[in-house]
Parts: C-alpha cells; structure tokens; sequence
C-alpha cells in the first residue's frame, strides 16, 4: 500500500459542517444504545407483559360492546 503524507494539508469545515458532525455521531451513539437496551431478555420480558396487557384489554373492550361483562 502507498500512503502520501501531507503534514500541512488543511480540510476546512465550517462551524454548521462540525455541527452536523457532532450531531450525526450523538445519534449515532443513542440509537447504538437502544437497541442494545431493546435486545436484552429484560427488555423482551417488558413487551411480552405489555403485549399481554394489550391483549387483556382489547379483549374487555370487545366484550363491553357487546354489552357483557368481561370476566
């Protein structure tokens, strides 16, 4: 592999180019960060319960508008 040196090279940005740079790598690192939290067994156990609950409810909902009493 060849490299070329260029000790007194400059790439100019500007102050809104950095911005978005550091903007760009904060989101990165966030979204990084939830989906290590959403794949967890912890994380899976909560939307399993939430699904449950969900479910539970719908069913009550469905069983009022048909005038009976869910159980």
């Amino acid at each position: 592999m060849t490299a070329i040196s260029a000790p007194r090279a400059y790439a100019g940005t500007t102050f809104f180019e950095r911005s978005l740079l550091r903007m760009a790598s904060s989101l990165d690192q966030f979204v990084s960060q939830r989906l290590e939290l959403r794949s967890s067994a912890e994380a899976r156990r909560v939307a399993a319960a939430q699904a449950a609950v969900a479910s539970a409810r719908d069913a009550a909902h469905a069983h009022a508008a048909m005038g009976m009493l869910p159980r």
